[in-house]
């Protein structure tokens, strides 16, 4: 199996998240071993997707350094993940990724604009060889070693339209759109409210995330899935999984687990060589695995 870039170039708009902007998003092929580069056009500004350039997890996954910052990559990440694309320039005119609807659709929609080109260079991924964990009281995120590469997430949260929620999904592109890539982001009025008051999340309605108030979901149109909110927490670590450079093999397990857990598992993986290794495609020998890359 070879790596993967897109065809051509293609440009979406969208509003920022936090600062209610229009954002211009631009993606640009690039040639083998590049990996997934972005760029913010407005500040002449390049930031390699690598563990290092994360810098905040608070709210989202955030990479910068000391010269500026993009916000809120995780959606689109997840999107690049499912559709196997190891090398991308991403550009972006501000400081965070639009949000678009609050999902990964419209980043799928794009992708599938510009089409998948193969490169001449193989494709590796990162197999994991001994299980890994990071925990925080009673949350925790963990990778073990399997021949599938899988996520299997639970949630808890104490509020009627969430409950205990959980969901297990494997790897593929045609599973990602059918099953996960429509989930939207969430979040409580009473903290959107706080937010706002800070001059963030002025982006934030009805529109691109799903609303609840302490009874009930605030979307007239209700719920796409009836467990959109832990199908949402499986897209966001897809997502946070990309930092760490390519696909992993292996089987991704958490409760409660966010942004910050997922770069911390990312980090202590990475800081054992026995932990993984980083292998061709071909090498796993495993049409399975191979098959979860074909587009729709």
């Amino acid at each position: 199996m070879q790596q993967r870039t897109i065809k051509k170039p293609v440009e979406a708009v969208g509003i920022g998240l936090h600062k209610g902007e229009p954002i211009r998003l631009r993606l640009e092929p690039m040639g083998p071993n590049s990996g997934i580069v972005f760029y913010r056009e407005d500040i002449a500004l390049t930031i390699p997707l690598k563990p290092s350039s994360v810098i905040d997890t608070q709210m989202a996954t955030v990479i910068g350094n000391e010269k500026g910052f993009i916000s809120t990559i995780e959606h689109f990440l997840s999107a690049v993940y499912a559709y196997g694309i190891d090398n991308l320039r991403v550009v972006v005119d501000g400081n965070e990724m639009p949000i678009m609807d609050g999902s990964a659709i419209s980043f799928c929609l794009l992708l599938d604009e510009a089409g998948i080109q193969t490169l001449d260079a193989p494709k590796n991924i990162m197999r994991i060889l001994k299980p890994v964990e990071v925990r925080d009281g009673d949350k925790f995120v963990r990778f073990i070693p399997s021949d599938k590469a899988t996520f299997d997430f639970k949630i808890y949260f104490d509020h009627p339209a969430i409950t205990e929620q959980s969901y297990s999904f494997t790897l593929g592109t045609k599973n990602f759109i059918d099953q996960i890539a429509r989930a939207r982001t969430f979040g409580f009025a009473k903290d959107i409210q706080y937010l706002q008051s800070k001059n963030l999340a002025l982006g934030a309605t009805l529109q691109n995330a799903i609303g609840l108030d302490e009874h009930k979901i605030l979307n007239p149109e209700g719920l796409r899935f009836d467990n959109e909110f832990v199908r949402h927490k499986i897209l966001d670590a897809m997502g946070d999984m990309m930092v760490g450079g390519c696909a992993i093999l292996g089987a991704y397990e958490s409760f409660a687990g966010s942004h910050k857990l997922n770069s911390q598992l990312i980090a202590k993986l990475k800081e054992e060589s026995t932990n993984y290794e980083i292998v061709a495609v071909d090498a796993v020998q495993s049409r399975e695995f191979e098959k979860s890359f074909a587009t729709a």
